[in-house]
């Protein structure tokens, strides 16, 4: 699964990656070093593939009673995705690619847990497959948009720390094919494949990153 990721980005870094210029949200890019579930991610949409919006992590279908079911709907996996209940319509109509610097996994052994911070080899922008839903109050309070990241099996260096990790969009094809409203489904379900071994570098980090609570730039130190 992937439970922590880091958001960490300039306009430079934006510019490098993309080819076109994205309408900012409000309070620009603020720095997170430890998202959690249920705060907000940045996101490019389908239905606004020129703006990076702010989402709540953590899909809520449609038809959920309240946000409460997010918190457990933050990955979504892809072996059968396009048949689950809360992710079949999203998978056909709803795909984002969210946006982050890096990602937190947890290696388990000798009854310890270690985290890692995981990042593309080439320090690009790490680019995940996602979908998002929008989920309207039945008091007909302020719609509420969401979004969950879609993971797969490890990679080689995923496999010694965790066995599942986020399908990755690696270049500008494969994140346009994504976003294609036009797309069928068979030709988006095939984008989601575990990246090439080599594509990350992963490295221990301080304990700390496992507290939501802590928040800075120490969580992105190697941990010796």
């Amino acid at each position: 699964m992937c439970g922590r990721y880091s958001v960490v980005i300039d306009e430079a870094k934006l510019r490098k990656q993309f080819t076109k210029e994205l309408i900012k949200p409000a309070d620009g890019l603020p720095a997170n070093y430890n998202m959690a579930p249920t705060q907000n991610g940045l996101v490019i949409t389908d239905q606004a593939p020129d703006r990076l919006s702010s989402f709540r992590w953590g899909l809520v279908p449609f038809w959920a009673k309240d946000l409460g079911i997010g918190a457990r709907m933050i990955n979504a996996r892809s072996e059968g995705i396009e048949d689950k209940p809360s992710f079949r319509r999203p998978i056909r109509e709803r795909r984002c690619l969210v946006i982050g610097d890096s990602f937190y996994e947890w290696q388990r052994r000798d009854g310890k847990k270690t985290p890692y911070r995981i990042l593309p080899t080439d320090e690009s922008l790490l680019v995940m497959a996602g979908i998002w839903e929008e989920w309207r109050p039945k008091d007909g309070g302020d719609i509420v948009h969401t979004y969950s990241i879609i993971t797969g099996p490890p990679n080689a260096e995923m496999e010694p720390i965790h066995d599942r990790m986020p399908m990755l969009l690696l270049d500008d094809e494969q994140q346009s094919s994504w976003l294609d409203p036009n797309a069928a489904l068979p030709d988006i379900l095939g984008l989601l494949r575990t990246p090439p071994d080599g594509t990350l570098s992963p490295y221990p980090v301080n304990p700390q990153v496992g507290n939501v609570r802590n928040n800075g730039p120490e969580l992105h130190e190697r941990l010796t």
